[in-house]
């Protein structure tokens, strides 16, 4: 690797030393657009003036912003907030108000704009579920509520159908409380009990676990929630439209994002529902003392995030629809143009994320790319574009996709992104061709592996089947184990493994190299292109040599 080429891996910039250049007039005019609340960035600039407006104070620390067909994703920003969110927290900042006061007044005026009996701006969807668990489990009760998240002596169970489970409920399970898995009507009655603070339910997994129930519907678990004690029903609606619709089925509470379809302050969410419930979750948020004082809102969020409900009741949501529907079937027309590329426009039956998309898929074996290739080439590239949810890997030639959200484009972004993946598509770039090497050592057994994190090492175990190239087995962690599957192909070896944790998967794509007894490479979070979860690790292995029966016989043992 050249200095150049350095100096690119630090930046992200591919090399390009002078887009990583800060200047001092860089700063100054960054400084500038921070002092101003934003300046230009608060219009809707044009895509000729990305780089001079909102993208410049990004480009003057080395960072390149990028087009969003993603949607309301949190770790590329969310969405773009409403530049009626922006004047209300300017506003906001500069006098001095009573938290408590500021709170009252607005859960009244989310009630009047929602139809909920109350509601709290929090620091998040995750926070709004977090604070309503504790609300569930501690009410209004100063003793309880300074315990937390010691549940001695107070309910301590929050009841999930299984299809519900997903990677956010750690929100509610960091409250300390057991997650009770139900799958039918029947294991919930049984479920109910006086341990029970809360039922919790998501309607947006895309990939629920195998074999899940789907029998337990809101009114289902609503009825039954009512005959034991009226159990209060939390559903997380974190990307959905905001409405009334969940509390009038049953649910007590639902926790909304901010930052997302609604276009409020990244960093805040809602709480809305049963008003004792509601209030008594803003007593154990910030600026309180108890268990959710570190999810603090600020009197800038609370009146951003109203400014952004009372936009949602006047914004123009068919004609939105109507804009999206222009974007997706302005790409698929022109990507559509690409030999042995088909281009669907198509809207799934989904809760999260409302909006018409494009899916854009073709056979990697003739194409001469696969999907993850496209993904990674179109994020790296120039303009930077952000597809989802893209499948197919090199050595798994065949079908190969990926989906453009419309939800957080621009106008006129439309454009680009159709010429760019039609370029792409067109003519992609040569792959390696390679063939398959045959395998120069054989792995099979059990394997100590040290796997050196960020800051964190330890010491998992590997259980490897080797047949040619093809490698199987078990990767076992700390206390969690996993199926691995991956190839030998000389002395270098490739797999990979995931391993499930309550409604989270950790994932890993190991890379390496074999010498003799023993391995070591990279690890990496295989779930995104980016560092992802985890930060990535290295690791290094050695081959677990078994003690023949009666080796030690006569050898003095030491002693326990």
């Amino acid at each position: 690797m050249n200095p150049e080429q350095r100096d690119g891996a630090r930046t992200g910039t591919g090399g390009n030393k002078s887009a990583a250049r800060v200047t001092r007039r860089d700063l100054v005019r960054a400084s500038a657009l921070l002092a101003g609340g934003g300046g230009a960035a608060m219009a809707a600039p044009g895509l000729e003036d990305r780089a001079s407006a909102g993208s410049e104070i990004y480009r003057s620390i080395g960072i390149r912003p990028l087009i969003n067909c993603e949607g309301v994703i949190t770790i590329i920003g969310g969405s773009l907030t409403l530049p009626e969110v922006k004047r209300a927290m300017d506003e906001a900042s500069r006098h001095y108000v009573h938290l408590d006061e500021l709170a009252e007044a607005v859960g009244d005026r989310l009630a009047a704009l929602t139809g909920a009996e109350w509601g709290i701006v929090t620091s998040g969807c995750a926070a709004a579920m977090t604070h309503a668990t504790t609300a569930c489990i501690a009410g209004g009760d100063p003793e309880k509520l300074q315990r937390l998240p010691d549940l001695s002596g107070m309910k301590n169970e929050v009841i999930v159908p299984r299809y519900c489970r997903n990677v956010y409920d750690h929100a509610i399970r960091m409250v300390g409380v057991k997650m009770v898995e139900v799958d039918s009507a029947e294991e919930l009655e049984g479920a109910l009990g006086p341990q029970t603070a809360m039922i919790y339910m998501f309607f947006g997994n895309a990939n629920p676990p195998e074999g899940a129930s789907m029998e337990l519907t809101l009114e289902v678990v609503a009825q039954a929630a009512k005959q034991k004690g009226n159990v209060p029903i939390l559903v997380d609606c974190a990307a959905e439209h905001l409405s009334d619709d969940y509390l009038k089925r049953g649910a007590a509470l639902a926790a909304y994002s901010g930052g997302k379809l609604l276009r409020g302050p990244q960093c805040a969410g809602l709480l809305l529902g049963r008003k004792d419930l509601v209030k008594a979750a803003w007593l154990h948020s910030a600026p309180h003392h108890a268990f959710g004082r570190p999810m603090k809102v600020g009197k800038e969020e609370m009146m951003g995030m109203l400014a952004a409900v009372e936009m949602w009741v006047k914004r123009d949501h068919q004609a939105e629809w109507n804009q999206w529907q222009g974007w997706v079937e302005h790409i698929a027309a022109r990507v559509g143009e690409v030999p042995g590329v088909t281009a669907e426009v198509f809207t799934p039956d989904t809760p999260v994320q409302p909006c018409p998309r494009v899916r854009i898929a073709w056979d990697s074996a003739k194409l001469g790319i696969t999907g993850k290739e496209a993904e990674k080439l179109l994020f790296e590239g120039d303009p930077r574009i952000r597809v989802s949810r893209a499948t197919g890997r090199r050595g798994e030639d065949g079908p190969s996709s990926f989906v453009l959200l419309p939800v957080m484009m621009s106008a006129g972004e439309e454009r680009v992104v159709a010429e760019r993946v039609h370029a792409l598509l067109s003519n992609p770039p040569r792959a390696e061709q390679r063939t398959r090497t045959a395998a120069a050592a054989n792995v099979a057994g059990q394997w100590t592996i040290q796997m050196d994190f960020l800051a964190a090492a330890a010491e998992h175990t590997l259980f490897l089947e080797q047949r040619g190239n093809e490698l199987r087995g078990t990767h076992h962690g700390l206390f969690l184990a996993g199926d691995l599957r991956g190839a030998v192909e000389g002395k270098e070896i490739r797999f990979r493994s995931s391993q499930k944790y309550e409604g989270s998967y950790v994932n890993y794509e190991f890379e390496g190299r074999i010498e003799g007894d023993a391995m070591e490479g990279v690890v990496s979070d295989m779930s995104t292109i980016t560092p992802g979860e985890y930060g990535g690790a290295r690791w290094r292995a050695r081959r677990h040599r078994y003690t023949e029966p009666g080796a030690n016989r006569g050898r003095p043992q030491k002693a326990d």
